[in-house]
């Protein structure tokens, strides 16, 4: 356990399409001290917005890894959350955290199917306007800033790097991982069924878990506190899958 943290377990958030750290920090207040609440800090957007954005799921992993461990400390308990992207990515990062002799005592991954499955429905390679049309379409609602011309400006080229590596993702390998998962879903999500959502059972040969919340593809908006909830939970008692709609 790290020192450092004292003997608080660190939730590492891994964000979703377009979205930054900063999307995490209420849960911080949220959190109550259960957890110390840090994110992945990706390039291309908040404090890195003039860093190019990674194209591919397996080279921004690599490319966030040795940070990630040097902020975790040696011996810290870990719980990975990542949200649509953000859950194959956080995959993708337990594998390596792995190799790197990191525990990590659970992933918990929300809003997208297992890591085999990809995306029928495309947003990659439209036209702006159409590519924004669809990302709404998906994402069930449509970020302000992209009303304005200057944030757009900003925006819109990570937004899309973010979408061609979610859609282009190919797991780095077929190898499930040890790290018991647990998968959340809005239960009005229309990108991701619920059958879906089981196929991370595969994924792992550990224990499997499964909630969802009301709400569709981004219900975690307003469901910060029911989300952390369910992740105490289900690290404090590691039960099988069951379904809870709090």
């Amino acid at each position: 356990m790290s020192a450092e943290h004292g003997d608080r377990a660190t939730l590492l958030c891994v964000p979703f399409a377009g979205a930054g750290p900063s999307f995490f920090h209420p849960w911080r207040e949220l959190s109550a001290g259960r957890w110390r609440v840090t994110s992945v800090e990706l390039p291309g957007r908040e404090r890195r917005i003039l860093e190019t954005p990674y194209r591919n799921v397996v080279e921004a992993a690599k490319g966030s890894i040795d940070e990630i461990v040097a902020d975790l400390g040696a011996g810290a308990r870990t719980v990975l959350f990542g949200h649509s992207l953000g859950a194959v990515l956080a995959y993708e990062l337990v594998h390596l955290l792995s190799a790197r002799g990191v525990h990590v005592e659970r992933l918990v991954v929300s809003g997208s199917p297992g890591p085999w499955t990809q995306r029928e429905r495309r947003a990659t390679g439209l036209r702006d306007e159409e590519f924004l049309a669809r990302v709404e379409e998906f994402a069930g609602f449509r970020h302000e800033a992209l009303d304005h011309p200057e944030m757009r400006e900003l925006i819109l080229p990570v937004l899309q790097a973010d979408c061609e590596m979610h859609e282009n993702y190919v797991p780095s390998t077929d190898e499930p991982v040890s790290v018991p998962i647990c998968s959340l879903r809005g239960s009005s999500d229309g990108l991701v069924t619920a059958e879906e959502a089981r196929q991370w059972q595969a994924a792992t040969t550990g224990g499997f878990s499964c909630a969802e919340f009301p709400g569709d593809h981004m219900y975690l908006v307003d469901s910060g506190r029911e989300v952390l909830d369910v992740i105490e939970a289900e690290s404090a008692r590691g039960r099988s899958c069951g379904v809870g709609t709090t």
